[in-house]
C-alpha cells in the first residue's frame, strides 16, 4: 500500500525564530530519516515544497480553470513537504511518521493518507483507465506492490 505523508506547520504554534539561522544538525536528521526509509525499501519519494510565493493556485468556475491571484493561505496552512512510502499497512505508515524528525517549522503536523491503487478501484474503472491512458496506467500500476 502506498501512503503520502504531508507536512505542515501547526496553526497553534508560535512562529519559528527566523533569525536563528540554518540548523545543520537538524537538517542532517531529516536526511538520515530519508536514508533510513530508503534503506528499508519503503521510500518512493520525498520532497520539500518551495514557499507559495513561487507557485500558483488554479481554481475552477463554471467548468473552466483560471489562475487565482492571491492572497494565498497563510504559510502555516500550506503543505511544506511530503513523503510517499510503500508499506504493508496504515499502521506501518503511522509508525514511520512517528519516527520523522521535526523542528523546521513547516512539519509540526503530519497527515498520513493512503494513495489510491489498482486494488482500490472497481474493475470497470480500471478498464476505463487502461483504455484511456494505457502507457501511463501500465507504468503507474506496476509500481504498486499491493
Amino acid at each position: 500500500m502506498r501512503f503520502i505523508i504531508t507536512a505542515q506547520a501547526d496553526p497553534q504554534a508560535v512562529p519559528a525564530d527566523t533569525s536563528a539561522g540554518f540548523d545543520e544538525a537538524l537538517f542532517k536528521a531529516y536526511m538520515r530519516f530519508n536514508e533510513e526509509m530508503h534503506r528499508a525499501g519503503v521510500l518512493v519519494a520525498s520532497e520539500g515544497l518551495n514557499p507559495a510565493a513561487k507557485g500558483a493556485r488554479i481554481a475552477v468556475k463554471q467548468g473552466k480553470r483560471f489562475v487565482v491571484d492571491g492572497p494565498f493561505a497563510e504559510s502555516k496552512e500550506l503543505v511544506g513537504g511530503f513523503y510517499v512510502i510503500d508499506v504493508p499497512s496504515l499502521d506501518d505508515a503511522i509508525a514511520w511518521a512517528l519516527r520523522a524528525p521535526s523542528g523546521m517549522g513547516a512539519d509540526d503536523v503530519l497527515e498520513v493518507r493512503q494513495l489510491t491503487g489498482p486494488n482500490d478501484l472497481p474493475p470497470e474503472i480500471l478498464k476505463l483507465i487502461e483504455a484511456s491512458a494505457p502507457r501511463w496506467s501500465a507504468e503507474v500500476w506496476k509500481t504498486h506492490k499491493g
